[in-house]
C-alpha cells in the first residue's frame, strides 16, 4: 500500500512538472515567432533581411551565453528562484518588443526575452533529475519537448490569427503577460527537490559519498570529457539548421518562393509543432524500448536531416504543398525532437550532481548555432539581391546549401559520439 507521504510526493511532482511544461510552451513561442511575423516586422520597422536576421538572433546570443550561468545557478542558487526571476525579465523584454518603434529597440527587447527564457530549460532538467528516477528521465524530457511543440503550434496558425486580430505588437504584449503570470505560479508552487518536503531526492548520493562538487570543478570536468565534444558539435550545426529555417526563414521562403499567404505558410509551419509533439516521446520510446540505445536513433536522425536539407538545397522551388507540409514535420522530428536523446546522452555522461552544469554547457551550443545561422542566412539572401519585395530563388538556394553542408557535419559528429545507455 502506498503511504500518504508517497501519495503527496507523487501528486506534487506532477503539479511542478505541469507548471514547468506551460512555461516551456512560452519559451518556444518566443523562440520561433519571428518565422511567422518576419514579413510584418520587416515592413513596420523598415528592416533589411540582415537586420531581421539579427533581430531573430538577438534571442539566441544571450540565450547561448546564459547557459553556463543557468547551470551554475541551478546547482547553487536553486531552480525555482532562477526560473522566477528570469521569467520576469522575459516579461519586460516582451513588453519592450511590442512597443518598439525601431529595429534597435526591438533588438533590445528580444535580447531581454532571450536572457529571461534562457533560464528555464536547464533548471527544469535539474528539477526533473531531482523529482524523477533516472529510468524516467528520457521519457519526461520527451514530454517536456512535446509541450514545447505546443508552443510551436501557437506560433504558427493561431499566431497568424492573433496577429490579424490585435497586431504583432499587442501579441507580444499579451504573451508577456502570460509569462509574468507563470513566473508568479512557479515562484509559489515549484520546489527544487523532494528534500524540501523532507523526502529523499532521486539524485541523493549514496551513503558515505560526498556530493559536493565545486562549480568550476564541474565545468572543468565537463569540458575535459572528450565524449562531450561530438555532442556539442552536433548541437551547434543541427540546431542551427532548425532555428534558421523553423525559427525565422521558413516563413519568408514559402511566401517568397511559393507565393503562399501568411496564413498558408503559418499552417505549414504548424507541422513543426506536430513533429515535436509526436517525435519527442516517439524517439524516446525507440531509444529505450526498440533500439535500447541512444546512438542508433541519433544516426537515423542524421541521415534523415541530410535528405531533408538536400531537398531544400537542390529542389528549392520544386516541392508540392504536401511536400512542404511533410518537410516541416520531419525536420521538426529529426532536428528538434531528437534533442531529447542528445540531452539524455549528455546527462548520462556525468553524475547527477553535475546535471545543471553539464546541461548548461551543452545547451550553449544549439543556441550559438541559432545565433550564427539566422543572420548568416539573412546575409546570404541579401547578397543575392531582392526581387519585387522578396528575396530571390537563387538566394534561397545558396542559403539552403549552407544547411545541407551543416547536416553533413552534424552527421559526422554523431558517428564519433559515445553510446551512453546502460545495458544493465
Amino acid at each position: 500500500m502506498i503511504s500518504s507521504e508517497t501519495e503527496k510526493y507523487l501528486r506534487y511532482r506532477w503539479l511542478i512538472f505541469s507548471l514547468l511544461c506551460f512555461s516551456y510552451i512560452l519559451v518556444y513561442f518566443h523562440r520561433l515567432c519571428p518565422a511567422v511575423l518576419a514579413v510584418d516586422i520587416m515592413r513596420d520597422l523598415n528592416a533589411t533581411g540582415a537586420l531581421t536576421g539579427l533581430l531573430g538572433a538577438a534571442y539566441f546570443y544571450p540565450y547561448a551565453l546564459m547557459q553556463l550561468p543557468a547551470g551554475l545557478l541551478s546547482d547553487s542558487w536553486g531552480s525555482r528562484k532562477t526560473i522566477t526571476l528570469f521569467s520576469i525579465i522575459a516579461f519586460i523584454g516582451s513588453l519592450i518588443l511590442g512597443k518598439a518603434q525601431s529595429v534597435l529597440v526591438a533588438i533590445i527587447g528580444r535580447t531581454l526575452v532571450g536572457i529571461g527564457v534562457s533560464m528555464l530549460f536547464v533548471p527544469t532538467m535539474k528539477i526533473l533529475a531531482e523529482w524523477f528516477h533516472a529510468r524516467e528521465f528520457a521519457f519526461m524530457t520527451g514530454i517536456l519537448m512535446a509541450m514545447g511543440g505546443l508552443g510551436s503550434f501557437i506560433v504558427a496558425a493561431p499566431l497568424v490569427w492573433l496577429n490579424s486580430w490585435i497586431g504583432w505588437r499587442n501579441s507580444f504584449i499579451l504573451i508577456g503577460i502570460f509569462t509574468l503570470a507563470l513566473a508568479i505560479l512557479v515562484g509559489i508552487f515549484v520546489r527544487n527537490s523532494p528534500s524540501d518536503f523532507n523526502m529523499q531526492s532521486h539524485s541523493a548520493p549514496a551513503k558515505g559519498t560526498d556530493s559536493r562538487i565545486s562549480l568550476w570543478m564541474g565545468v572543468t570536468k565537463v569540458i575535459a570529457c572528450r565524449n562531450f565534444w561530438p555532442l556539442a558539435i552536433w548541437f551547434f550545426f543541427n540546431c542551427g539548421i532548425f532555428f534558421s529555417f523553423g525559427g525565422l526563414w521558413g516563413g519568408p521562403y514559402m511566401m517568397h518562393v511559393y507565393h503562399l499567404s501568411q496564413s498558408e505558410s503559418g499552417n505549414i509551419l504548424s507541422m513543426i509543432a506536430a513533429g515535436m509533439v509526436v517525435g519527442s516521446p516517439l524517439l524516446s520510446f525507440l531509444s529505450d524500448k526498440i533500439f535500447k540505445g541512444r546512438k542508433p536513433v541519433m544516426v537515423l536522425s542524421g541521415i534523415a536531416m541530410i535528405i531533408i536539407t538536400g531537398l531544400l538545397a537542390f529542389y528549392t522551388d520544386g516541392l508540392s504543398k504536401i511536400g512542404l507540409y511533410a518537410l516541416c514535420f520531419f525536420m521538426s522530428v529529426f532536428s528538434s525532437a531528437i534533442v531529447v536523446i542528445a540531452f539524455t546522452m549528455n546527462k548520462e555522461l556525468f553524475s547527477v550532481q553535475m546535471a545543471g552544469t553539464a546541461t548548461g554547457l551543452i545547451n550553449l551550443f544549439p543556441f550559438a548555432g541559432g545565433a550564427v545561422f539566422q543572420p548568416f542566412l539573412g546575409y546570404i539572401l541579401e547578397c543575392f539581391g531582392k526581387g519585387k519585395d522578396s528575396f530571390t530563388l537563387a538566394g534561397y538556394k545558396a542559403a539552403f546549401l549552407t544547411l545541407f553542408i551543416s547536416s553533413l557535419i552534424a552527421f559526422g559528429a554523431v558517428l564519433f559520439s559515445k553510446e551512453t545507455i546502460s545495458k544493465s
